[in-house]
């Protein structure tokens, strides 16, 4: 819910902003030649959120809103604690930018919200029958017949604020084509992790006796539970993410 809410306010402000722009051509006859596209610019970009593509409508000389989305997605295996992971990440983005130029130049600052669609992260694994692991200080074995599987997530606040600065306008004035660098942070908060297993687990390193099911186990699943403290805890320092983003713009 919170996602269409950014992306509908985002697409008003653009809409908004051209109607304004169409009313101030339709009210200066002096400049003759001047439409709704003079005020509308396009985008594409990459950086640390993927590649992306933006529109920006001016307001007036000094500020301008933009709108756009990123994609990004990166697969690699990892080891945590004896299971070997399938992980993804998969960062889907839309956001909405209010940029204001104090020179009436190329350089601005920007204030704005990211939305993260989906699950940014995301694991998968199968445990191989008689392998260990660890959960929360808890030696286990998978067991044989009924491998254990795990998986896990984590995500971000869905919506965040940002603050940036950089040069570049997509609506500059006697310019049509622009090459836009944004520099700036996302305050994401604190990543949070959920992990889940099922199949059976086992104590004794046969694999055969002193086995559970993973899922429904209180001892299990209370071991969970401390591996995924132990791993929100670890990510606590990184509320804040990166934004650095380089692009070509093109004005009508």
């Amino acid at each position: 819910m919170k996602k269409a809410v950014c992306f509908v306010v985002a697409v008003c402000l653009v809409s908004s902003c051209s109607l304004f722009a169409q009313q101030n051509a339709v009210s200066a006859p002096q400049a003759g030649s001047a439409s709704v596209a003079d005020h509308i610019g396009l985008g594409v970009k990459v950086g640390l959120l993927g590649a992306g593509a933006e529109v920006a409508a001016r307001i007036e000389r000094h500020s301008n809103v933009r709108a756009g989305f990123n994609v990004l997605g990166y697969s690699r295996s990892f080891d945590k604690d004896g299971i070997n992971y399938d992980g993804h990440l998969s960062f889907r983005t839309i956001e909405a930018h209010y940029d204001y130029y104090p020179w009436a130049g190329k350089f601005h600052v920007s204030g704005g919200v990211l939305d993260y669609i989906g699950n940014p992260i995301t694991a998968n694994a199968l445990v191989p029958a008689g392998s260990s692991f660890t959960l929360g200080g808890q030696t286990y074995y998978s067991q044989n017949g009924n491998p254990a599987s795990a998986s896990g997530k984590v995500n971000f606040n869905q919506v965040s604020p940002t603050v940036t600065f950089g040069w570049g306008n997509l609506v500059r004035e006697n310019h049509h084509f622009s090459v836009p660098i944004e520099l700036g942070v996302a305050f994401q908060g604190s990543p949070k992790s959920t992990l889940g297993m099922i199949g059976g687990v086992c104590t004794d390193p046969t694999a055969t006796i002193n086995c559970f099911n993973a899922a429904t186990d209180p001892t299990v699943q209370s071991n969970i539970v401390s591996e995924q403290t132990k791993l929100n805890n670890s990510m606590k320092p990184f509320k804040f993410y990166p934004i650095i983003s380089i692009g070509f713009g093109y004005k009508f």
